[in-house]
């Protein structure tokens, strides 16, 4: 659709020309590509992502949009969740269904209240025909032969130019497969699209987070998901930044902006140069390490990219988005999707086990379609964890969470070996934050050498802190440092007898430096608080020392 220009003033309206689209959130593309047609049809249109502030109500302005128009509702499996805040409009929906016009997105079954509305597919077809059903639905009129009017500011929110039909993809792409059995993260992806199409200077996110836990897989889902908002989706493995020329000078040839045989270094900066003037594009470099390594190949411009690191130290280039793992309810469907035929109570007892983590859940699920029982499963994580978690990795993933945790420690090792002493103690003690920067300073003599490089002084903590967030093994918050209990689980099972010994003396050693004192002190309550739960996950035999056994005697 060719961008139109936007009259002074918008036409006149009746209630029958207002649209208010009722959608889930996880159908935002859909529902800005229905209100793209209804616009260029000639009505108006009230959508909660392009018109409704973050403190409005939401109730207040669906009866008020229903007051002014008539509603199009967006039928999907997401739409008809139960938990889902959409929720809200079912009295509104029953009481009002002479003013409904519903649509399917996807194949659902609406429950039996609103079975009676016929509701025409738009998905499995083109983009013509999608539109020409659309405006049948609504009873609509033809293309008019003037522009219709816009709402101030919706062009420059969402790109300048209407969205294709969503699920058609980029003429110019290179995207890996798509995860057919992703789940959930809805929220995330509505998040990524609204903070990429917001208009503002930044148009970077950076995914970050632990080992396993989907960064990849929801950048993944994004640019599938939101493929119809862009001419160009370009996908770059960027571990290595050596190979990131020769990647987008691929680009610069597929899409026809440096000829076949020019150096990647041209390449490069004539698709920077050309990607700065122009919107609708989207690279995403995945896995990428470090930010100013990455920084030369991050073009300006109103295009979006998209970032997946462990690093989280990214705020000089874009914006750090935290990807943590799967809610409860998001772990139980994602063993299911995988193919899995479990009970509730067991899903619940396989997700909890594996600490809602999806590359894990992912593994389990894989040996649970291979004719494992799911009590067998559950028996084979109490005891053979490790194991389980060094079987092959699922598509879409370069390594189990074994190796990859495995892998991680090695290179963390290499880089700051006192660092990876800090780990290994904190994968002994409790999996909450620990307090670690609070150490700087404050060892006792017994520490080990690699610790005292560590947590020798507040500069050597912050140097220590640093390495180990870049390198994702865990959450760094605020000066605590925060191990999953998996990944605690993966290092100590693949610990050998002296390491594990040696972390045990340097988790008393940090135990004890970061004593708050003593406990019968209400104003070291707090400190003890966020200490406590360590020092309880400690075998009191493991303390050896005198000063570890005072730390012990204050709880």
């Amino acid at each position: 659709m060719n961008a139109i220009d936007m009259p002074d003033k918008a036409p006149a309206s009746t209630s029958e020309d207002v649209w208010f689209i009722s959608h889930a959130g996880a159908d935002r593309a859909w529902a800005e590509w229905i209100a793209w047609q209804l616009l260029d049809a000639g009505f108006e249109v009230e959508l909660d992502c392009w018109d409704w502030g973050a403190g409005d109500s939401f109730i207040a302005k669906m009866n008020a949009a229903l007051g002014r128009g008539r509603m199009l509702a967006l039928y999907s499996p997401a739409y008809f969740e139960p938990e889902r805040f959409t929720t809200m409009e079912w009295e509104a929906m029953v009481a009002m269904r002479e003013k409904i016009t519903p649509v399917r997105i996807a194949e659902v079954t609406p429950p039996p209240v609103l079975r009676p509305l016929i509701a025409p597919d738009l998905f499995g077809m083109d983009d013509h025909t999608a539109r020409e059903t659309l405006l049948r639905a609504i009873n609509g009129p033809s293309r008019p032969s003037v522009a219709p009017g816009r709402p101030p500011g919706m062009l420059s929110r969402i790109g300048g130019t209407g969205p294709r039909l969503p699920g058609s993809l980029p003429r110019v792409r290179n995207l890996p497969a798509r995860n057919a059995t992703f789940t959930g993260r809805d929220s995330m992806l509505v998040h990524l699209r609204e903070a990429l199409a917001s208009g503002q200077r930044v148009a970077v996110q950076a995914l970050h987070g632990r080992g396993g836990v989907g960064k990849t897989q929801l950048a993944l889902e994004y640019a599938y998901r939101f493929a119809g908002e862009y001419d160009f989706a370009w996908w770059i493995a960027s571990e290595d930044p050596a190979l990131i020329p020769d990647q987008l000078a691929q680009l610069a040839i597929r899409a026809a902006i440096a000829p076949a045989g020019t150096s990647p270094a041209a390449a490069v900066e004539l698709l920077l140069a050309e990607l700065g003037a122009m919107s609708r594009w989207l690279l995403v470099f995945d896995n990428a390490e470090t930010p100013d390594a990455l920084a030369p190949f991050l073009p300006g411009g109103p295009g979006h990219v998209l970032i997946t690191s462990r690093n989280p130290l990214w705020t000089s280039y874009a914006v750090p988005v935290d990807v943590d793992t799967l809610s409860r309810t998001e772990s139980v469907s994602l063993l299911r999707a995988q193919g899995a035929a479990l009970t509730d109570g067991d899903a619940d007892d396989i997700a909890a086990t594996l600490g809602d983590l999806p590359l894990a859940l992912t593994q389990a699920a894989a040996l649970l379609t291979r004719g494992l029982s799911a009590t067998d499963l559950k028996e084979e994580l109490a005891a053979n964890l490790v194991e389980v978690m060094k079987r092959n990795p699922p598509p879409g993933y370069p390594a189990g969470l074994a190796a990859q945790v495995r892998l991680t420690h090695s290179r963390l090792q290499a880089q700051h070996a006192g660092a990876a002493a800090v780990v290994n103690a904190l994968a002994l003690l409790a999996p909450e934050p620990f307090p670690l920067t609070s150490c700087a300073g404050r060892l006792p003599e017994q520490a080990s050498v690699l610790i005292g490089e560590a947590v020798g002084s507040r500069l050597a903590a912050v140097d220590a802190v640093e390495a180990i967030a870049r390198h994702g093994l865990t959450r760094i918050q605020d000066g605590t440092v925060h191990l999953h209990r998996l990944t605690q689980d993966l290092l100590t099972g693949q610990m050998t007898g002296p390491e594990r010994d040696q972390a045990w003396a340097d988790a008393e050693t940090l135990l004890t430096a970061a004593s708050p004192g003593p406990a019968s002190d209400p104003l070291r309550w707090p400190a003890w608080q966020v200490l406590l739960p360590h020092v309880l996950a400690v075998d009191p035999a493991r303390f050896t020392t005198h000063q570890g056994r005072l730390v012990l005697a204050e709880t």
